[in-house]
């Protein structure tokens, strides 16, 4: 019999701590990755929820953008309608 072929409980008779250090040995690799998988996934919603963050101070941002341009927006119209006047003259007109 080859040696690729042999029943792996017949091992385990012959070479019983062989074996078992093998078996503990693929179930530290297994829990090593179901922890690398932990702090992968950690890793992702920590990038997520700093991206969500930077999103909204940009967003808070472009809100008091927009309030002043409205706020410019406002007195261009005035002074366009002749609302305001400088130092008492009437606005010319083209």
């Amino acid at each position: 019999m080859s040696r690729s072929r042999r029943n792996p409980s017949r091992l385990a008779e012959i070479f019983p701590e062989r074996f078992l250090r093998k078996l503990a040995g693929k179930a530290d690799i297994e829990d090593a990755l179901k922890r690398l998988d932990t702090l992968t996934h950690e890793e992702a919603r920590m990038a997520t929820a700093h991206i969500l963050k930077a999103t909204h101070t940009v967003d808070d941002r472009v809100v008091g953008v927009d309030e002043r341009m409205k706020a410019v927006d406002n007195k261009v119209a005035e002074v366009v309608n002749g609302e305001q006047h400088g130092l008492g003259q009437s606005p010319k007109k083209c």
